[in-house]
């Protein structure tokens, strides 16, 4: 059986998406779920990737895949910095405890 090239990126894609909801799932820390989220959206764009690779439209699909990793870059220092506040004010990152609070 022989597997080309878009087959291949296409079980990578796959792995990867498995892995960010296995992770997104099970994990309970903050900072683990933003790696967990990033790992997700690190797979949509191979997916962009390989949808414009599929249809011949390779370019269109590069631009918007820098666009998303700019916005997720901004979106995932903003989190992280929200962690380190979290963790400074709260001394924990357990999600389970964070949504029980009230103030």
């Amino acid at each position: 059986m022989n597997l080309s090239p878009l087959h291949i990126v296409l079980v990578g894609v796959l792995g990867l998406l498995g892995v960010g909801l296995y992770g997104l799932l099970v994990s309970r820390n903050l900072i683990k779920v933003l790696v967990a989220l990033q790992i997700l959206v690190k797979a949509a764009l191979l997916g962009f990737i390989l949808a414009g690779s599929a249809s011949q439209q390779i370019a269109v699909s590069q631009s918007l895949a820098l666009t998303v990793i700019v916005a997720d870059t901004v979106v995932a220092v903003i989190g992280m910095a929200l962690a380190v506040q979290i963790k400074r004010r709260l001394g924990t990152l357990d999600v389970g405890m964070l949504s029980s609070l009230k103030e």
